[in-house]
């Protein structure tokens, strides 16, 4: 009787089409619209989209099933839900909800600078692609900006569950998904739209290296939100008659979805304002926010307002739905564990996680410092306070926080009890060949990965040890 008005204080979805959504509008965020296109540029075009793929559905969707049946079993946070075994696991999730907090951070300061692009394109303002060293350290502005979108994440995650991040989710990511296939269909007419869509789709297997594999690796665990806590906490809201294997697998496809989406989005108008010639276009950052403005420029002042302003806002909704998932994590932590109100502990959160990016947001060039506070070993190249951030969070605890769920359902929480979680809301889970490739991934493929994944990127970006260039050079 406790745990059932524990549960309806909490809240919860309403079902499973709106628990989609929601864990679909975390994965689904800037990871998909604005990092996918850019690493698909950096790996070499289609060869990195190929191995994109199958890491998604072979190495994360096990651990996207875990972190989900880990929430709903233990209908608590994502620190309190490692406690049902010994409560030392939940370091684990306190990794996660540290991590959370971080990415918040600065993925707060990157969605501000999506948000200004849509003002200042409605304005006219196309050559804000090339004054993009200038604009982002226009702190005012920027701190405007990433003030507004904070404001919209608290007031979502302080509506709680059903009203306030499902509400929100079944508004946004139809939306997201009309915005997208306009503007597909307007790039695919562009002149030398079919070199871009070339460059996306056709693989040159030839382009396929170990640093491709590798990034496609990270790509996919990031932009699945897994590792810090969000499928544990929205897990946690989701009924127990919910099939979690095949919700599981329809919030992979969405995911997936939206960011090969993306891709047929962006490389059109790549491939139109370099007349075609794919063959040194600009990775990094800079495609989304430096290069894809000029090319809006091109269509026309009318319909490059219009396409322009649609594409940011568009990137401004898929960040959305990320913060708000990011936010939730600490906030049902923080109501759990203290049990006091969940608005309370909302703005608080929110105005600490706005505080805390404001270093990430001057070490673009504003604060001399902070632009180039540290360098690594071995590395004469200093690094951004942001860079440093996004390197401890995102590229070193997320995966660290995979490597620790898939150790807690081995030993901590046993597969015997992870097992009958599945079981509930899917009858014929046991035996089936699903509970055969969960328990190979969970045992084999996903802890050498992960923590091959662990290894890797300290050794490269704290130790300034490259393994994979160098076995690429003795190779």
């Amino acid at each position: 009787m406790a745990d059932s008005l524990s549960n309806k204080k909490r809240g919860g979805f309403t079902g499973r089409m709106g628990f989609i959504l929601a864990a679909a509008g975390s994965a689904i965020g800037l990871g998909n619209v604005w990092k996918f296109p850019f690493e698909v540029a950096d790996g070499g075009g289609a060869a990195f989209l190929f191995m994109y793929l199958i890491f998604c559905f072979v190495f994360c969707l096990p651990i996207m099933v875990s972190e989900i049946s880990i929430g709903r079993a233990a209908q608590r946070d994502a620190v309190s839900a490692f406690e049902t075994g010994k409560k030392s696991w939940n370091v684990v999730g306190k990794l996660g909800v540290l991590s959370a907090v971080l990415v918040l951070s600065f993925y707060n300061i990157v969605a501000g600078w999506a948000l200004g692009y849509v003002v200042e394109i409605l304005m006219g303002n196309f050559s804000i692609g090339e004054e993009f060293g200038t604009y982002i350290n226009d702190i005012a502005k920027i701190s405007l900006y990433a003030g507004i979108f904070m404001l919209l994440t608290a007031y979502t995650v302080s509506k709680g569950i059903s009203k306030g991040i499902e509400r929100l989710s079944k508004v946004l990511m139809p939306l997201l998904l009309s915005l997208m296939v306009i503007l597909i269909l307007y790039g695919f007419f562009l002149p030398h739209a079919g070199a871009g869509l070339k460059y996306y789709l056709i693989p040159n297997f030839a382009n396929i290296s170990l640093e491709v594999i590798y990034n496609a690796m990270g790509q996919a665990f990031f932009s699945l939100s897994l590792g810090l806590g969000a499928m544990i906490t929205y897990g946690s809201y989701l009924p127990k008659n919910e099939n979690i294997v095949h919700a599981s697998a329809f919030v992979v496809l969405a995911d997936v979805g939206i960011a090969f989406l993306a891709g047929l989005m962006i490389f059109p108008f790549v491939a139109h304002l370099n007349a075609g010639d794919m063959s040194d276009i600009s990775g990094g950052a800079g495609l989304i926010f430096v290069t894809l403005p000029g090319g809006f420029e091109s269509l026309g002042p009318g319909i490059g307002l219009v396409v322009g302003s649609l594409f940011f806002l568009l990137l401004s909704f898929a960040a959305l739905t990320s913060t708000v998932s990011l936010l939730e994590i600490p906030v049902a932590y923080a109501v759990d564990k203290l049990s006091i109100s969940r608005k309370a502990v909302v703005w608080f959160l929110g105005l600490f996680v706005f505080l805390l990016g404001i270093p990430s947001l001057l070490s673009q060039g504003d604060s001399a410092f902070l632009s180039a506070c540290l360098s690594y070993l071995n590395s004469s190249e200093s690094r951004s306070f942001m860079d440093i951030i996004e390197h401890i969070s995102s590229d070193t605890f997320l995966p660290l926080g995979g490597f620790g769920i898939v150790l807690y359902v081995l030993f901590g929480w046993r597969k015997k009890r992870f097992h009958a979680e599945l079981s509930q809301g899917y009858p014929n889970y046991v035996g089936s060949i699903w509970q055969r490739y969960l328990d190979f991934s969970l045992a084999y493929l996903c802890p050498v990965i992960l923590s091959l994944m662990v290894l890797l990127t300290i050794l490269d970006r704290f130790i300034g040890i490259n393994v994979l260039k160098i076995l690429t050079d003795a190779l």
